[in-house]
């Protein structure tokens, strides 16, 4: 089964893409791993990428697209795909569909992860992850076991992005708002659209997204 998640910056869709994986067997698909993958792969789609990037141009949606095709040809899943970061647009999520199509797959669901503007506040601002393994961690939500230590791989580096702010949060969900908003009525009108609250705890948010997938198994 194919999947998008579908949310604002910080509604928890990485935690719940990795979760899936674990789970399902699905291999997820975000667009910021596969460009920097790209750039150095020394392929001839990576050096388009390169170019482009090191122009400091936007990469083109024809490109993006180019990649996830290279993915879902080329990497085996046995639990479908999931799309994380993408689409963000109409314009993507018409390429993706036709995609799809083309290669004889289908979109089984788009999970809508809910959550509000000031939750999200709390939520990126105070967040944070292990230098050596990516684990996340959060000043409230999600501290570590062991104070500075990381639960997953015992490093003790922690870093955090930059652009984990309240005033760059506030950019990117006006991007976000403008630009990917859309693709919420554009998915419904499809009957694709599966709404969750995203403000619950982690474990409640996998839940209500396994509730979702089981009943699009079951259709």
């Amino acid at each position: 089964m194919n999947i998008i998640l579908l949310g604002p910056p910080g509604a928890g869709k990485g935690t719940q893409a990795r979760i899936l994986v674990e789970e399902r067997d699905m291999v997820q698909l975000s667009t910021g791993d596969m460009l920097r993958a790209a750039r150095t792969s020394g392929t001839e789609m990576g050096k388009k990428v390169a170019a482009v990037m090191d122009a400091g141009n936007l990469v083109t949606d024809e490109i993006v697209i180019g990649l996830i095709e290279e993915q879902l040809t080329s990497t085996e899943s046995k639990g479908g795909f999931i799309f994380d970061g993408f689409p963000r647009t109409l314009a993507q999520a018409d390429a993706l569909s036709q995609l799809l199509e083309r290669l004889g797959q289908t979109l089984g669901a788009v999970v809508e992860m809910r959550v509000d503007d000031d939750a999200l506040v709390a939520r990126i601002t105070g967040r944070y992850t292990c230098a050596n393994c990516g684990e996340g961690f959060h000043d409230e939500l999600k501290k570590p076991k062991v104070e500075g230590v990381c639960d997953n791989c015992g490093g003790t580096e922690m870093k955090r992005r930059a652009d984990d702010n309240e005033e760059s949060l506030k950019t990117r969900l006006m991007a976000y708002y403008r630009d990917t908003s859309p693709l919420i009525g554009y998915y419904y009108a499809k009957g694709d659209l599966a709404p969750v609250d995203g403000l619950g705890e982690i474990d409640e948010v996998a839940d209500a997204i396994r509730g979702v997938l089981k009943q699009t198994k079951a259709a």
